[in-house]
């Protein structure tokens, strides 16, 4: 049941909306890998990138909002449970423990990378069904694309 109708047909509607529902599982595990290490990173550029990987943390975790509300506002209901984040995520885990800052670093370069892989991917699959969604994934891609280029940039 859905008390939200959507303007969009249907199949437009299941393209849009495994594209919002993918963008906010990466977004949700995104920020809970950003923050496990921002958590246990450890070195010489201790502060500078446990001070990035915060910057990481928020944007995600605004991007993540956005794309919830979008899906609500087409009849979609966004989940981002746990459960649902661990089966379907695109970022590798990340191990316990300290973090050396160049291997944080490095892990956050990956994880970013992953997102911005599948993200540009929702930003073509919603180019035709929906020009407005497509617009808060390419906003937020940008936003990602710099942070993965800030990230390169520490260990360059």
């Amino acid at each position: 049941m859905s008390v939200v109708k959507s303007p969009l047909s249907e199949q437009d509607r299941k393209i849009v909306g495994d594209a919002l529902q993918g963008a906010l599982v990466d977004l949700i595990d995104l920020s809970l890998v950003a923050k496990q290490v921002h958590w246990n990173v450890v070195g010489p550029r201790f502060r500078s990138v446990h001070l990035q990987l915060d910057d990481v943390v928020a944007s995600a975790r605004t991007h993540g909002d956005t794309v919830a509300e979008r899906a609500s506002a087409l009849g979609i209901t966004p989940d981002g449970r746990a459960e649902t984040v661990a089966k379907t995520s695109g970022i590798d885990g990340v191990g316990g423990g300290w973090i050396k800052d160049a291997d944080a670093v490095r892990t956050l370069v990956d994880a970013l990378g992953a997102v911005i892989t599948r993200m540009r991917d929702r930003v073509e699959a919603t180019a035709e069904p929906d020009p407005v969604t497509q617009d808060i994934l390419i906003g937020l891609t940008g936003d990602l694309e710099k942070h993965h280029w800030m990230f390169q940039a520490e260990n360059a």
